[in-house]
């Protein structure tokens, strides 16, 4: 991939997230969704590549745009796969809450798994704990490695977890073990990216959400030098078959970094919508908006901040772009 294309994907973000956080509070999560994924998309034929999404909004027939198999770019540029979520988190947009941002990953063509949407359970550390974790292994023997490779006290490690019921045991055991906890709403991107900032004060991901969510995870923790590992949950037969033609005849197998986003190379964007933990959200100022991207090469391992002022044009379908 050409080192130029990290900047191109963060006017892809930048684009997504202004779109989507003039919905901010409204309570209309779709809306909020398709402003967002209508940006992304007239941005990304702006950029010399032959992407082809491989997660996206949907089948063609669910999705008209960013579905997945869609050509993206224009012509001429590296052959790569792009996985995309417009809107990280569109009841946090819809109810004006914490975290959500607009994501891209991209990988060489071919070295992205192609995950179905389906459950994934998962877990994922920053740089410091990689090697120490097993998806295997409980949730105690995990807080333990963790509290070791960091060098602190299992009292002192935080697992962030989704707020859901079918993690009612995992927080059990984390609460059994002393262990903190931060819950989230949604957007476990942003769960296992955290992972490897120390200032968000996350130190593990425990915890079942999406498999699309998963990959762009594995994107970003690749740029950063962590690591996340994942199961697929298939809940009847028709997933288990589109397990199968993924390649994956075992769905109950542990999937490692390199299954989820192989290679050397990976680029990961994200621009934050509302504010976070690890962007501020966009904010608007007459005909101006502001806003912050963290955008990363696992090549080079670089990690930027970006912080943009754009002068904004307001459409009737509130789609906003930079002049």
């Amino acid at each position: 991939m050409e080192r130029s294309l990290s900047m191109e994907i963060v006017r892809v973000t930048e684009a997504a997230a202004m779109a989507s956080a003039r919905w901010m509070g409204r309570g209309e999560k779709e809306e909020a969704d398709n402003a967002a994924t209508e940006a992304m998309r007239t941005v990304f034929d702006t950029i010399p590549m032959n992407g082809r999404v491989v997660i996206g909004e949907g089948e063609r027939d669910e999705a008209p745009m960013l579905y997945i198999g869609e050509e993206l770019g224009m012509t001429g540029g590296p052959d790569v796969d792009i996985a995309v979520d417009p809107v990280e988190g569109t009841n946090i947009v819809a109810s004006g809450s914490w975290g959500a941002f607009a994501v891209v990953g991209i990988a060489d063509r071919g070295h992205m798994l192609h995950a179905p949407d389906m459950y994934m359970e998962k877990i994922a550390v920053g740089p410091e704990a990689v090697g120490k974790i097993d998806l295997n292994a409980s949730v105690t023997d995990n807080l333990k490695a963790v509290a070791e490779a960091k060098g602190k006290a299992v009292q002192d490690v935080v697992a962030c977890v989704l707020n859901r019921p079918r993690h009612q045991h995992i927080i059990d055991e984390i609460r059994e073990n002393g262990g903190r906890i931060k819950l989230i709403p949604e957007g476990d991107v942003a769960g296992a990216i955290n992972t490897a900032f120390d200032h968000t004060g996350v130190d593990i991901l425990f915890g079942t959400g999406g498999a699309p969510e998963g990959v762009l995870a594995a994107v970003g923790l690749k740029c950063l030098g962590g690591e996340i590992q994942g199961r697929l949950k298939p809940e009847n037969d028709e997933q288990i078959e589109r397990c199968k033609k993924m390649g994956i005849d075992d769905p109950n197998r542990v999937l490692t970094m390199e299954d989820l986003v192989s290679g050397d190379d990976a680029i990961f964007a994200a621009t934050g919508i509302t504010d976070g933990e690890l962007l501020k959200g966009v904010q608007f100022k007459g005909d101006r908006a502001t806003t912050q991207t963290l955008v990363m090469r696992a090549l080079s391992g670089t990690i930027r901040f970006v912080d943009g002022t754009h002068r904004l044009k307001t459409k009737p379908n509130l789609v906003m772009t930079d002049e």
